[in-house]
């Protein structure tokens, strides 16, 4: 998630306007399934899979590796950034996906978004999810944001796994550049026409959803898709509460300015978690829901399993909800 803009530097690039085309602290716990949905008339609404934690453990880890290898970030312009990119896209091209690679400038670097498209689906009804892939300069960015890179990637694995041809289309995207401004997602809306924008019935937004000190937050911009979390998380006993610490901070603010509808998950930053926030999920009162927000100790250490993995399943249970 981008720094609020007094704490932040302004994206000194232009956008250019080329697209290219290429090739925890806590312990695990057994993943829980989303709330089984009963079959109606002729056919079965088809049932979201569990989203196995482990798996997108193992994309952490392969992150984390990268950002080591590569001087200890995956920020944009940079060589992690790049691997980063490049590891997603050949895990989504290995499993069937039609990927694009669409490139921008920011800050006098050339910057990437990966866009993967889901064969089949009423290209006329779109439902995306996203998350931007790039770190801070300061650290590996494996809550901020790894970890919603990872639960997108593992949930577009496993609609190919599942075979699942949902009525309508299935986009994902991994942003770059969001730590300078948002500058990948807004190219990104900035380059679709007004037709192509109105196409896409909803926008997903995952950006930290491992923190160790957890909450459990729900975007309120759009009442169907926030009802659709709400409900998952609700079928858990999980109180969910609304999204504030970073509205408009993260790669839904330009589809919202576009009248695109979305929606999204957050587990929090660095606001303090509240005694009656406590009550509701555990964790430490008084502490940042990310002490290592935006730090070089946003490592692998920094996820909380049971966050990431009941997040993870929400993914997979709001796009199979919502494309049907």
């Amino acid at each position: 998630m981008k720094l609020p803009l007094s704490g932040r530097a302004l994206t000194a690039g232009a956008v250019a306007v080329a697209t290219l085309v290429t090739g925890g602290s806590a312990a695990g716990v057994a993943s829980a399934s989303a709330p089984s949905t009963p079959a109606s008339g002729p056919a079965a609404v088809a049932a979201a899979p569990d989203i196995p934690i482990a798996n997108v453990k193992a994309h952490l880890t392969r992150l984390q590796s990268i950002a080591t290898a590569n001087g200890g970030n995956r920020a944009h312009g940079r060589p992690g950034y790049q691997a980063s990119l490049d590891y997603v896209k050949a895990k989504l091209d290995a499993a069937g996906f039609t990927t694009h690679v669409q490139q921008f400038t920011a800050s006098g670097r050339t910057g990437y978004n990966l866009i993967a498209d889901w064969p089949g689906g009423d290209a006329n009804q779109v439902v995306m999810a996203g998350s931007h892939l790039d770190s801070v300069t300061s650290g590996p960015g494996i809550n901020d944001n790894g970890s919603g890179s990872s639960a997108v990637l593992e949930t577009a694995l496993a609609v190919a796994r599942s075979g699942y041809q949902p009525t309508k289309h299935l986009r994902f995207a991994w942003w770059g550049a969001e730590e300078l401004g948002l500058v990948g997602s807004r190219h990104y809306v900035n380059s679709l026409g007004s037709a192509e924008r109105a196409k896409i019935s909803g926008y997903l937004n995952f950006d930290m959803i491992g923190s160790p000190n957890p909450g459990y937050f729900v975007y309120d911009d759009d009442p169907t898709i926030e009802k659709t979390f709400k409900d998952y998380f609700a079928g858990l006993g999980i109180s969910t509460e609304i999204e504030t610490e970073g509205d408009g901070r993260s790669d839904h603010a330009p589809f919202k300015n576009a009248g695109v509808p979305v929606g999204g998950l957050f587990s929090g930053a660095d606001y303090r978690k509240t005694s009656a926030q406590a009550a509701k999920w555990g964790g430490t009162v008084g502490q940042p829901f990310d002490r290592c927000y935006h730090s070089s100790c946003d490592t692998t250490a920094n996820i909380n399993d049971t966050a990431l993995d009941h997040n993870s399943d929400a993914i997979a249970y709001a796009m199979w909800e919502l494309s049907q």
